[in-house]
């Protein structure tokens, strides 16, 4: 039987690998991860398959910037307050991260 996903997306995504750290309240700890793509509207990243993440939870994603960048923006990291809308376990890029599509819902802080 074949099944056909259909793409929700809003925004235009664009491939970027970049540091990613993601605070997670209920851990009450931060998770260093990696982005995959990102848009407008979310992000999908990959995080240690130990994190202890479930669709539905609330996050904060920290996009570290360059100290040439911070200069010009006046700050550090780009964050987002986003909602884990899927994690992946079973297309995961290697045996030890997740991914995790994430919709942003909060303006940056």
């Amino acid at each position: 039987m074949e099944s056909t996903l259909v793409d929700q997306r809003r925004d235009v995504r664009t491939d970027l690998s970049w540091p990613v750290s993601m605070w997670l309240p209920q851990a009450n700890r931060f998770f260093n991860g990696r982005s995959v793509n990102v848009s407008k509207g979310g992000a999908y990243v990959t995080v240690p398959m130990t994190t202890p993440v479930r669709p539905g939870q609330e996050v904060e994603l920290n996009f570290p910037r360059t100290s040439h960048l911070a200069q010009q923006k006046g700050s550090y990291a780009r964050i987002k307050i986003g909602r884990v809308l899927r994690v992946d376990r079973s297309k995961v890029l290697d045996d030890a991260v997740l991914g995790l599509a994430v919709q942003f819902v909060k303006e940056n802080i």
